[in-house]
């Protein structure tokens, strides 16, 4: 008796040459709908889902495979003699292959302007049913759900008239697998749909091992988030250089984050997750060199990113440099010849296209996992928001803007001192505040200090001795949350040293 395969499928990718090899191979094919359309249209002859079950399709397709005559065929063990016996005295044949993948409801929802209504027509309910009854039963079924496999199953079926256990096996776990990411993704659109917020469902695939964590005794692993964003280095494509590691991937990430916060041309240099040089200007190659110049030292071993087309003249500046990663949206030619010299500098071409699509951030602590709106969001400073007699002019205010950008990036606490659309100094991560103005004044003021400069802070400065050591250095300017029970001690103290202060309302820490 010739094998029978029921073939259902949404993507008919490959479809025609599978499908003609297993009838070349002596096999019944079983077809639906459209998939059956297909195939005629092609010379394959095929049996209508309807001949078999001896039911029409009905509720506008809705119902055509949930029938005995299907699932008995596929469920049934072949060395079981009561499940024999049943198939036989109900008239039911074996099917011992399934092709089907499913509608395209991830793709559906995907769309703008989708509704509610258009993506519950796309919720496949006999596709899983078939692909789960096969795959319980791979002991004597193929359920194939990839189209990347069937080069595999048909050439063991050519070779040995069946696929082998272990394919068998290996396709029934890719199956489930399947079904489970569809049923998660139905799950999220629909509990989003309805309100329901107590249950997180997560979809990632794995996009490479990694050599080892963030130390090499810790092993690791980086997974890729099925929906494409920009801004990702899981979407990111990599031009030359060695494997990214995964504190390079953690830096890299933190880049990108300052990055899309500028639209002018703009060059970011970081390390450890904290940016050592910023600067924005007319051109992106001016950006570059005063990025480069805010802190010559600490760039060496960091990552560099611009928003802009990398040119020539950048890349040569970068030549005797030493980079882990450079990241643009561009190279130009000539960059990537000269890049090309330093055979392990890792280039990376990423999506920077504007968004305005809300974006979770995710952060795991033991048995749990904590989950935020990325703060992509920065306040446009205004004269409004100045508490003091001193005024900002349109330039100090443009400065001001240019640190408060920077500083929401750096770890708190964090003070950013900046002049001309780039950083002077850069004051991260320590235990007070004061600590870290110290820090960012101090590296400011170490050569070349301009005629003035701003600072901003990521919080509120809890005391008066910020703004007093601030302008024993310069500081013309200050921005700051605001919300401190000393927030007029720091008000009357930028009065008398004849500082500039602007109060936002809006804290940015990044721990």
């Amino acid at each position: 008796m010739a094998k029978r395969a029921l073939v259902s499928v949404s993507d008919k990718t490959g479809l025609i040459e599978f499908v003609g090899g297993l009838r070349d191979a002596g096999w019944e094919i079983i077809a639906t709908g459209g998939t059956q359309s297909l195939l005629e249209k092609a010379g394959i002859r095929t049996i209508g889902i309807s001949e078999v079950t001896g039911f029409p399709e009905i509720c506008d397709g809705r119902v055509k495979t949930l029938h005995p005559k299907v699932h008995g065929a596929l469920l049934a063990r072949r060395s079981e003699p009561s499940h024999l016996k049943a198939l036989e005295e109900n008239g039911i044949g074996f099917i011992d292959l399934v092709c089907v993948n499913l509608y395209p409801f991830r793709e559906t929802i995907a769309k703008e302007g989708v509704t509610l209504d258009e993506a519950i027509e796309k919720i496949d309910i006999g596709g899983p049913s078939m692909l789960r009854s096969a795959a319980k039963n791979f002991e004597s079924v193929t359920v194939v759900c990839d189209p990347q496999d069937y080069k595999q199953v048909l050439s063991e079926i050519q070779q040995n008239g069946d696929t082998s256990v272990e394919t068998r096996l290996a396709l029934s776990a890719k199956a489930y697998t399947h079904t489970a990411q569809y049923d998660c993704c139905i799950a999220t659109y629909m509990r989003h749909q309805a309100g329901l917020g107590e249950k997180l469902f997560l979809e990632f695939d794995l996009k490479q091992p990694l050599r080892y964590g963030e130390n090499p005794h810790q092993s690791a692993k980086f997974y890729a988030s099925t929906a494409k964003m920009p801004y990702s280095l899981a979407s990111a494509e990599q031009l030359q250089g060695k494997e990214m590691s995964y504190n390079n991937i953690q830096d890299a990430n933190a880049a990108l984050n300052i990055v899309r916060d500028f639209k002018k041309p703009f060059c970011v240099a970081l390390k450890h997750m904290n940016p050592c040089g910023a600067a924005e200007a007319d051109t992106i190659e001016e950006a570059w060199q005063k990025a480069y110049e805010a802190d010559k030292v600490s760039i060496y071993g960091g990552i560099v990113a611009v928003n802009r087309t990398l040119t020539k003249e950048i890349a040569l500046g970068m030549k005797p440099i030493f980079l882990e990663i450079v990241m643009a949206p561009e190279y130009s030619t000539e960059a990537l010849e000269i890049l090309s010299t330093k055979k392990n500098l890792r280039v990376l071409k990423v999506d920077m296209s504007d968004t305005k699509e809300v974006i979770d951030q995710y952060v795991s602590v033991n048995g749990g996992l904590l989950v935020q709106h990325l703060d992509t969001q920065t306040e446009q400073l205004t004269t409004e928001m100045c508490v003091t007699e001193q005024k900002p002019d349109e330039k100090t205010l443009a400065d001001l803007q240019f640190a408060w950008n920077i500083v929401k990036h750096v770890k708190s606490n964090a003070i950013v001192v900046a002049q001309d659309g780039r950083t002077y100094g850069v004051g991260a991560g320590q235990m007070n505040r004061v600590g870290s103005a110290e820090i960012a004044l101090k590296q400011a003021t170490a050569d070349n200090t301009p005629e003035y400069l701003v600072l901003a802070s990521d919080g509120f400065l809890p005391f008066d001795d910020t703004v007093e050591m601030a302008a024993q250095y310069g500081v013309k300017a200050i921005v700051q949350p605001g919300g401190s029970i000393r927030d007029n001690d720091c008000i009357n103290k930028a009065n008398e040293k004849g500082i500039c202060m602007l109060l936002t309302g809006v804290r940015h820490f990044k721990h």
